[in-house]
Formats: C-alpha cells, structure tokens, sequence
C-alpha cells in the first residue's frame, strides 16, 4: 500500500513541476486531489487494510497528499510571479501621451462659414428633406414634365414622382407656402446628381439663398453676392456676372471668381479660361412667386445657389473635388 502511495505521489509531483500554465497545475490537483482523484481512491482504500496496518498507511498516505497540496500551491505562486514580471510597468513620472483632437471637416468649415456670412445678413437657415417629390424638386419650381431642362440636372429617380434631390431649391416653395413676405432664407444640404470627373461627384453640398419681399431689384442680389464673395475670399476678389439661364429665375446670372489656382493664367480646373464658376442666381420667376400664393405683381425676389465643394476647392486651393470623399487622413490633416 506504502508502495503505491508513493509512486502516486511521485508522478504528482512531477505533473505540478513540469505544468507551465496555472490552468495545468489545476488539472494535476483534480487528477490526484480531486473527489475521483488517485490519491483520494488511495485515502479511501486505507480502510480496506487490516486494523493494525491501517494507522501507518493513513499518516503515510496524509503526509503525501500534504506535499501535494503544497507543490501545487508553490507552482501557484511560481507562475503567477512571472507573469507580473512580464506585465509592463507604467513609468508614472514620464509625461503623459498627447492624443490629437479631431477638426472639421473642409466642406463642413466652408457650410458653417457660408452660412455665418449669410446669417449675419439677416438670412434664416432652414432645411429640406433629401428625398424630394418631383412637385417641389421641379414643377414647383417651373420645370413641368418633359421639359428640356430636367435633362440638365441628371437626376436619380426613386419612382416617377419620387427624386433624390438634385439642388436645395425645393426648400424655397416649401417655406413659401407657409410664410407670407418678407422671406429671408438660405438651405444649405447635400444634392443628388449622375455626375463625376475632377470637379463633380453624384453626391455634394449645396447652399440655396431666397429674398422675397416688395421692391426687391437685381441691384440688390448684386450687392449680396458681392458683399459675400468679398467676405469670404477677400475684398479684392475680382467677380463677374454673365447671363444665363435658370427656369426658375427671371433674368439669372452666373458668378464667377477670377481663378484662385493660377490667377487668371488658366490651368486645368478653370478649363484654362481664368474664371470659375461659384454659384448661379437671378430673380424669382414670377411663376414660381405665383405657384406658392404670391402676388407677383406686388413681391419680388431673388435666389442663388452655391455648390459647398466648389467654393472649398477655390478658398482652399484643392485641385480634384474628389479629395474631399477619400478620408486620406493626410490630406485632412491640413484643415
């Protein structure tokens, strides 16, 4: 019986000594500890012996049980010494790590700027939904079914009578339907259009502007415009307005900027012309005046709109609009 105990309790001992693991050392002690372990089928087995040769065996087989025990208890402590020696220490009189803080984002600085202009000329921010019915995303607006210029905004149709907006106009017979003049408003949002190259993508920011009231004349959307771009490139900016065509102005005018990438030299984002376009604008049409419930003969009014990205790449210098969606955190970096 001694002999038996002994050869149990050797084997343990080496089990606890090569274990490596705290999960292994635990294992070892239920495979000789434990309720169904070898050493305690031994400790039980003792009561099978003769009376005169049970006491020897039971202190033998406690005395190994206890060395056990205490093996196990010894590779415990082992390995849990070396792996707090292994666990990195916080040296707490270096300085502590600087994270770095984040920044807006170029097109949202350019939004809020626009709209910090406009606002502190009295204009009002509002907003429209993004999914647009055809009604205020061009009926409303004096673009009629099949007419010729819906082809100029490739739009994404979600049904027949459903759009993703293409320009931020449709908020302007929104608002107007439920204010009576004056109406003094700007819509800034993102705008849906089947176009990509250098200086488009089907997905941009746009920033509307509406003046309704009496008396209002294209001297005064003059002299906004030109109070704008002065404030927000500088009041040297050179500006012209050409004659163009918008179906819900009447007369419209686009704006451009001398080109802020090679000053009027020309190079491949002014299409080498010098100028580039900013926004386009004109004076209300008075059927859209008369689509909302206003009287066109008494009220007047003047509306423009501005593509965010396009005033980003001028204020900024960027020469590909398609940085502004990359999230190379380089190029973020630098705003």
């Amino acid at each position: 019986m001694e002999q038996s105990i002994d050869q149990v309790g050797a084997a343990a001992l080496r089990e606890i000594e090569a274990a490596l693991t705290p999960e292994a050392v635990h294992e070892a002690n239920t495979k000789y500890l434990g309720r169904k372990g070898l050493m305690t089928q031994l400790l039980r087995g003792v009561a099978q012996l003769p009376a005169q040769e049970r006491p020897a065996a039971g202190r033998h087989a406690n005395q190994v049980k206890q060395r056990i025990e205490a093996a196990c208890q010894e590779a415990l402590d082992r390995l849990e010494a070396a792996a707090a020696s292994r666990v990195e220490r916080i040296d707490v009189s270096l300085p502590g790590r600087k994270f770095g803080s984040g920044s807006l984002h170029p097109l949202t600085q350019i939004t809020h700027r626009i709209c910090d202009i406009l606002t502190r000329m009295g204009f009002e921010v509002v907003e429209g939904p993004e999914v647009e019915s055809d009604y205020y995303n061009f009926e409303a607006l004096n673009i009629p079914k099949n007419h010729p210029a819906r082809d100029m905004q490739d739009t994404f149709y979600v049904s027949e009578d459903i759009v993703l907006r293409t320009h931020t106009s449709p908020t302007q017979p929104r608002v107007m339907e439920k204010r009576t003049p004056p109406v003094r408003i700007i819509a800034p949002g993102k705008v849906y259009r089947c176009d990509s190259d250098i200086t488009h993508t089907p997905m941009f920011h746009q920033v509307e502007g509406l003046l309704v009231d009496k008396n209002i004349s294209f001297g005064d959307l003059k002299g906004t415009l030109t109070a704008f771009v002065h404030q927000m490139f500088d009041p040297l900016t050179r500006l012209r307005f050409r004659p163009s065509f918008f179906p819900f102005t009447e007369p419209s005018a686009e704006v451009d900027i001398l080109c802020v990438i090679c000053r009027g030299k020309g190079c491949r984002v002014c299409k080498q012309s010098g100028w580039l376009e900013i926004l386009g604008s004109g004076m209300v049409h008075p059927a859209v005046l008369e689509n909302v419930g206003y009287d066109a003969s008494q009220v007047s009014g003047f509306a423009f709109g501005m593509g965010v990205e396009r005033i980003a790449m001028l204020k900024y210098g960027i020469d590909d609009i398609r940085k502004n969606f990359e999230n190379d955190i380089r190029y973020l970096n630098q705003f």
